[in-house]
């Protein structure tokens, strides 16, 4: 007999993802499942899937290690980058400790420059990533993924096969449909839970493993908040706030609490732990399966892209579905790329979409959190 939980439970779970995959892992390692690293949402998680390979995103979003990161790096470099070297550095990451290989990618400066220092004490895979989406880019990036293939292969000694590529692509893309499913509940207003409870379980699904468990599990939620909201189980009618910017997770998550401890209702993420990973799938009816998982990683509109047409897509087709009355844009002290683009960002909230913006640049400490909460309440109350 199944054991029906409460909703806050299963939150709870998801939220709990990353500390009982630090158990996890070594248990793979045991069992001799290869353990490939990674940071970004450039990665092409299939390739590593379908040579039976256990996929992990390392640990970057806390200021515990930046203080150690910061011997070797520059003080005034994105939190992101000192803390994904600080826990590397120190072995503060089971993730990272137990992984055979980290794939990095060459999207900012200060990630490229970072992967050369981590070379130097972990094997390194770093992927070129071309900076636009023309077809010639997507040409190298073809590329690239094949030369991937290729050192999985003799680094572990296997044949990745077309097929078993072919089967990762399903498996992922029914994770990444049910995901959607999952955030699609926030287009109901009132909301039918919060924007806090939907992060747990986008940001714990990059946790599991098994991504073969994803779909079950968050179907199931999905079905159950439904049900609820139908009878009559909702949020009280808020302000519909859509964050996008910088990757949320950690202590960046001090920004969706400002947003609902003052009077807001977070609907939708644009940035890396929501839509951004999830909207595009790979297409399975393509005969060349590496041209397919090319193009759906290329397409993924981040700031290091440019042009970056595929953000502001995404961005007006959230702010639309999801009935949006304002935009929140986190970003990095010292993330170039998106603190450049968030004059674009703003014009085109502004301008194309006619709604408020702000932007809230900060780092992972937490003294900043009176001076957020203040900003964002005032930007609520405007609303």
């Amino acid at each position: 007999m199944e054991v029906i939980k409460e909703l806050p439970e299963v939150f709870e779970e998801f939220a709990e993802q990353r500390k009982n995959s630090f158990l996890a892992v070594k248990q793979l390692k045991d069992q001799g499942i290869p353990v490939v690293g990674s940071y970004c949402t450039y990665f092409p998680q299939e390739i590593a899937m379908a040579m039976g390979a256990a996929t992990v995103s390392l640990c970057s979003t806390s200021d515990e290690t930046i203080a150690e990161a910061e011997k070797d790096l520059p003080k005034n470099l994105c939190p992101l980058i000192k803390s994904s070297y600080g826990f590397a550095k120190t072995d503060k990451c089971p993730f990272f400790y137990f992984s055979d290989v980290v794939v990095g990618e060459t999207t900012c400066d200060g990630k490229k420059k970072m992967y050369e220092l981590m070379s130097e004490f972990k094997d390194t895979f770093v992927m070129e990533l071309p900076n636009s989406q023309s077809e010639n880019s997507l040409k190298l990036w073809k590329k690239e993924i094949i030369r991937f293939k290729e050192y999985l292969e003799k680094k572990f000694d296997v044949e990745i096969t077309e097929e078993q590529i072919r089967e990762a692509v399903k498996v992922n893309n029914e994770a990444r449909r049910s995901l959607k499913k999952l955030y699609e509940v926030m287009r109901h207003d009132p909301a039918p839970i919060s924007g806090y409870d939907l992060f747990k379980v986008l940001y714990g699904s990059t946790f599991k493993f098994d991504r073969k468990q994803i779909p079950d599990e968050v179907n199931a939620l999905v079905d159950k908040i439904e049900k609820e909201y139908a009878e009559g189980k909702m949020q009280e009618k808020k302000p519909r706030i859509l964050i996008t910017g910088c990757p949320i997770g950690g202590a960046t998550e001090k920004v969706i609490r400002a947003v609902e401890d003052n009077g807001g209702i977070v609907v939708t993420y644009e940035n890396c732990s929501g839509a951004k990973s999830i909207d595009k799938l790979v297409d399975e009816n393509n005969p060349d399966v590496y041209d397919a998982i090319a193009r759906r990683y290329l397409n993924i509109g981040c700031s290091v892209m440019t042009p970056n047409p595929n953000r502001f897509e995404l961005l007006g087709r959230l702010i639309d579905e999801y009935q949006v009355d304002g935009v929140v844009e986190m970003t990095l002290q010292a993330c170039h790329t998106y603190n450049v683009e968030t004059l674009s960002v703003r014009k085109f909230v502004n301008e194309e979409k006619h709604i408020p913006y702000i932007n809230v640049e900060t780092d992972y400490s937490q003294a900043d959190i009176g001076q957020l909460n203040t900003r964002i309440t005032a930007f609520i109350e405007m609303l």
